[in-house]
């Protein structure tokens, strides 16, 4: 399940979105993620297109940040 599907605002190079896929790999089978319907998909992509538009590239720390951020409880 490739990221593009959830880039629609957000234009970038390929070797940009082969890095965002690679991460979003990476976090999707972390979280044994596989079907399209689970909003967690959803919320995974949207996080590493964040993280991708501050311009990290890296795609174990996309996919590290990724995970910190929806298993970090939000604070009160």
């Amino acid at each position: 399940m490739p990221i593009t599907e959830f880039m629609s605002d957000f234009r970038t190079d390929p070797e940009t979105k082969r890095l965002m896929g690679l991460a979003f790999e990476l976090t999707r089978v972390t979280l044994r993620l596989s079907d399209r319907k689970d909003p967690l998909i959803q919320l995974v992509a949207d996080r590493i297109i964040e993280l991708a538009k501050t311009g990290e590239r890296n795609p174990e720390r996309l996919c590290d940040l990724a995970l910190a951020s929806i298993t970090t409880p939000p604070r009160a």
